[in-house]
């Protein structure tokens, strides 16, 4: 074999000495170069082989038929149920819906409160104005992650409901009433399915809730509550029971609250094209008292939507509580 190969080696040699030669005899210079590239064109293959070219990945869609998974469900990704969705503590984050209602108009205010009060509140019931500017304010944080090595997540969250008499020039536009809500949330992530719905989460909580007023107009409570978020697709729901902490106390300014209140909530909202309608119900079947509360927002921007809220019932506002009347109102609300 190698006698073989050792003439043809020598042959090899010879012909690129003479190519190379003829190149050099070349006088043109661009010529004289274009024939060493030809020349070396074979050696650089072979030193650098040129490897097809890797096609991009191209990236996984979402769709909208399949079945949410823990990474990519609304529940999931609002309160971080996946490792991969943690993002630590002590950042702000929306909580419950977070609007501006520029005009809210209620078919017939409670009168009652402000006119048994109106020598202390400065707002007497007569002139309380149909039309006011109504808006809420809610924010969580989550406090620790992973409690103990748990699952569970520490929150604590805060919401502020305020009904602003802006077009009552009469009475200097004052606040009818505000309502203040902090609470602590112990949030652990499931995932068990149910009968056409997949439940996402557990969340334990203590809630107290006022509206910062003294006296006759002074109202608040204290609850425990447990709720269960689940989900299929565009569909959430949120239902919740609480324990009163508070009640029967000779201070207890509300003392029949659960009789228009209830004894918990449901919450369900449904993601469309950019659109989210809402409702929320709560009912005590003894008494036969609740309240509905139905909300529609459909997109003007990227993190403002435009929004509109209807209520029937008791409970709108704590100085509501025992009082049921009809409500309706249109605005803005934003996310962050």
């Amino acid at each position: 074999m190698l006698a073989v190969l050792s003439p043809l080696a020598a042959h090899a040699a010879k012909l690129e000495l003479s190519t190379l030669a003829i190149c050099a005899e070349l006088a043109d210079a661009d010529k004289r170069l274009a024939c060493y590239d030809r020349l070396a064109a074979p050696a650089m293959k072979l030193m650098y082989p040129i490897e097809p070219a890797t096609p991009a990945p191209t990236p996984a869609l979402l769709n909208p038929d399949e079945p949410a998974t823990r990474e990519t469900s609304v529940l999931a990704q609002e309160w971080e149920l996946a490792d991969n969705l943690k993002r630590g503590t002590t950042n702000f984050r929306s909580y419950r819906t977070n609007y501006l209602l520029l005009a809210n108009y209620s078919g017939a205010p409670n009168y009652a409160p402000f006119r048994a009060a109106a020598g202390e509140a400065g707002l007497e019931g007569q002139r309380i104005k149909h039309a006011e500017l109504t808006f809420q304010l809610g924010f969580k944080m989550k406090l620790v992650e992973q409690v103990a090595g748990s699952p569970f997540d520490l929150w604590f969250g805060y919401t502020q409901q305020s009904y602003w008499q802006a077009f009552n020039k009469s009475a200097s536009s004052p606040f009818r009433e505000t309502n203040y809500q902090p609470e602590i949330m112990a949030v652990v992530p499931v995932n068990f399915r149910l009968p056409g719905i997949t439940a996402r989460m557990l969340n334990f909580g203590l809630v107290h809730q006022s509206n910062g007023q003294s006296g006759t107009l002074s109202r608040s409570w204290n609850r425990l509550y447990a709720q269960i978020g689940l989900e299929e697709g565009g569909f959430t729901l949120l239902a919740r029971v609480w324990k009163r902490l508070d009640g029967g106390g000779s201070n207890d300014d509300n003392p029949d609250i659960l009789a228009y209140m209830g004894h918990g909530d449901v919450q369900a909202s449904y993601r469309q094209g950019g659109h989210e309608f809402s409702a929320t119900m709560r009912q005590n079947f003894s008494t036969d008292r609740g309240a509905v509360q139905l909300g529609w927002a459909f997109p003007l921007t990227r993190n403002l939507k435009g929004y509109v809220q209807g209520f029937t019932g008791y409970g709108q506002t704590l100085i509501d509580y025992n009082y049921s009347h009809k409500s309706v109102g249109a605005g803005v609300t934003v996310d962050f």
